[in-house]
């Protein structure tokens, strides 16, 4: 959902919303040009609507307790283009132009950190089994 002024439907978004029993949302970070996913962070009802309305993605920290937004102190910032709630209503994906690396570790995505090397069935092009 693309908001065309700032309160413009915040409130309705976060209506839909299923939170989890903590009151949070996982949200997956995807890069607009490129559609790699990021990272994942979580928000809660505050977090979404700060990142709705001002144009950063806005984070809760479940470690330290406090919102937190990429880039406040390393200058790799996150500027919101899209976002778009799942079918249930409970993941919200989040598309990005991003500015320098989204990993903390310093690699352009969290998910380049610790690739892994799991099995992969030969296709089997338009058939299901079982």
């Amino acid at each position: 959902m693309t908001l065309r002024e700032p309160q413009d439907g915040a409130q309705d978004v976060l209506d839909r919303v299923r939170f989890d029993e903590k009151g949070l949302l996982p949200a997956i970070i995807q890069e607009e040009s490129t559609k790699q996913v990021l990272m994942l962070g979580y928000m809660d009802a505050e977090a979404l609507r700060r990142t709705l309305t001002e144009g950063r993605v806005t984070f809760w920290s479940r470690s330290r307790q406090e919102y937190w937004r990429k880039g406040d102190t390393s200058g790799n910032a996150q500027f919101v283009r899209g976002a778009a709630l799942d079918c249930d209503g409970d993941t919200l994906l989040v598309t990005v132009h991003q500015i320098g690396p989204a990993c903390h570790t310093g690699a352009h995505a969290c998910f380049d950190v610790d690739p892994l090397d799991p099995f992969v069935d030969p296709p089997t092009l338009g058939t299901v089994e079982g």
